[in-house]
């Protein structure tokens, strides 16, 4: 799913409109780490491995290891995208955002080697 808002929206605000509506694990960054998205976590039957922020006390820094290892490969794709709108208007970059990520998923397709 792909979510277009205005540069002052933070990610973590709208992160759960993009959340399955139910059961599955969510594998976030720190940003995310909040009472408010966990919760919605939990009402949807989702699981949260949200890495923990630096400053919780409880936190398990085996654990956090464990999930950054595991967002790791999928973090790269992220960095070849767009980082700014070529566009003016919501509608523009919506559009925009939807074909790069169709063409980023096109050329993870092409790239993914037979089993």
């Amino acid at each position: 799913k792909v979510v277009v808002t205005a540069a002052n929206v933070l990610d973590f605000q709208v992160g759960t409109s993009i959340l399955p509506k139910t059961g599955a694990c969510i594998f976030a960054d720190k940003l995310y780490d909040t009472k408010g998205f966990n919760v919605t976590l939990t009402s949807r039957g989702c699981h949260s491995a949200v890495i923990e922020k630096n400053s919780k006390k409880e936190r398990n820094k085996e654990l956090n290891s464990w999930r950054s290892k595991r967002r790791m490969p999928f973090e790269g794709g992220f960095s070849k995208l767009r980082k700014r709108a070529k566009f003016k208007g919501h509608a523009k970059v919506t559009m925009q955002c939807f074909m790069e990520a169709i063409c980023a998923n096109l050329k993870k397709a092409l790239t993914v080697s037979p089993t």
